[in-house]
């Protein structure tokens, strides 16, 4: 009787790091910001996706009504309007508490999101860009997380490129 040959997993399959910070891009994809756009995804402790969020406008306030200005008087830019991506990825999330869970966003949280990370009981952040680094608001966000020990590093890329075509 002949022997069956067994086949071998795939080899080439992305990580978990790869997965989610993929998401947290894709979902960036969905602002409308014509500067910046971030996404967050919010992952319990098993890998599974708890929620999302992109930067943009709350509901109910017009894409095309609310200012996307990044400059002038404060009330005709998009600063005191636009959600972040990771307060809206929490408040997204209509699944009870977010203790122990990680949130992968591709930029580094503001000092706002890092209350709002903080207080929802998210313990650990991987994130990509930290084009802010050393300003005094991304100061103040990494203080925040060491006093609470919210564990937060940069995502490592390794040059592999990952491309949908829908």
């Amino acid at each position: 009787m002949a022997e069956k040959m067994q086949s071998r997993k795939r080899q080439d399959y992305i990580t978990w790091d790869e997965y989610f910070m993929g998401i947290a891009h894709l979902a960036g994809m969905r602002s409308k910001d014509p500067n910046t756009q971030v996404g967050a995804c919010i992952v319990s402790r098993d890998n599974k996706i708890l929620s999302m969020g992109y930067n943009g406008f709350p509901k109910g306030c017009s894409d095309d009504e609310f200012p996307w200005d990044r400059e002038g008087d404060v009330l005709e830019t998009k600063y005191p309007f636009v959600t972040h991506s990771e307060l809206n990825a929490i408040l997204n999330y209509r699944g009870g508490s977010l203790e122990g869970t990680k949130l992968y966003v591709s930029l580094f949280p503001c000092n706002e999101c890092a209350k709002a990370i903080i207080q929802s009981g998210i313990t650990e952040i991987v994130y990509d860009s930290d084009k802010y680094d050393g300003t005094p608001m991304n100061i103040a966000s990494k203080r925040m997380f060491d006093a609470a020990a919210v564990k937060y590093t940069r995502y490592q890329k390794n040059g592999r490129k990952i491309s949908l075509e829908l």
